[in-house]
């Protein structure tokens, strides 16, 4: 598939969230909180970032997504993470999970492990060390940097989508989402985004304003996939408008933020480069 194809209307999805507005319940990376929140403005979304224990079950209810990122792991963050989780699953709410750094520690790998197995994920993000890490395709993750890919990354990563009904992204120099059935290679994006703190957090925050336009009840796992797709392109042809403006990682991410606000649909179809592998 390319820019435009009916199946994965890039452009669509980014109208849709910019007429919904959607909220997105960010727990994530105290690193970059400031980030990911310009992020999801920038592009016409609405953060909320709730920790406290009191108020995150009741914050997450409201919410359209519910976005979760374990950059920055302390028990308190993980608990509200659970809490978060647990009323999301009651009350329908779609959510994307950030497995940042599994496979560096045992403590990231059991924290991984508990929230995979506890909680129904509708999208599972990371990159492509992380995700071959959890989807048992191998991997090398340094830190929370992927230093090692497998070749049967793809085709695992549907296996486990479809044992687990979830939809599974590996981002790197190509991007690969599934739903368990059809795998979607991305193509687009800039090596500036690999250099700034946060572009893989707040994409994740940006995966959860994407999911968070799809209808609630009812909805296919490929629907899920196919705003998936979309936030990823959405993203990374941002990343290269912002590149030709740019002179370095300073003014690359200011120019992110102002290319995700002026962001057009015909833009990102114009620029999508999408294929299915099957």
């Amino acid at each position: 598939m390319t820019g435009g194809d009916e199946k994965v209307n890039a452009g669509q999805w980014l109208e849709r969230v910019r007429e919904t507005r959607p909220l997105v319940h960010n727990i994530t990376n105290l690193v970059v909180t400031n980030v990911t929140a310009n992020t999801l403005l920038a592009l016409g979304a609405s953060p909320v970032m709730a920790y406290a224990h009191e108020e995150v079950g009741d914050m997450t209810k409201t919410a359209s997504a519910l976005a979760l990122d374990i950059g920055t792991l302390t028990p308190e963050v993980i608990t509200a993470m659970h809490l978060a989780g647990i009323s999301a699953n009651a009350a329908g709410v779609p959510i994307v999970f950030d497995p940042v750094g599994v496979g560096a520690t045992p403590y990231r790998n059991h924290v991984c492990a508990d929230i995979t197995s506890s909680l129904k994920l509708t999208v599972l993000r990371g990159n492509a060390g992380e995700i071959g890490v959890l989807v048992g395709a191998g991997g090398e993750v340094r830190g929370v940097d992927s230093v090692g890919v497998s070749a049967d990354l793809p085709a695992a990563m549907r296996k486990y989508a479809r044992e687990h009904k979830t939809v599974v992204v590996a981002t790197g120099e190509l991007d690969y989402v599934t739903d368990g059935d059809t795998i979607w290679q991305l193509a687009n994006g800039h090596p500036l985004l690999a250099t700034i703190t946060g572009s893989g957090c707040s994409l994740t925050g940006v995966i959860g304003a994407f999911i968070g336009t799809v209808p609630r009840g009812g909805s296919t796992l490929g629907l899920y996939a196919e705003a998936v797709v979309a936030a990823i392109t959405c993203f990374n042809v941002a990343g290269e408008h912002a590149a030709e403006v740019a002179s370095g990682p300073g003014t690359f991410q200011a120019a992110l933020f102002d290319s995700l606000y002026h962001l057009t649909a015909s833009d990102v179809n114009a620029a999508a480069k999408v294929s299915e592998l099957g």
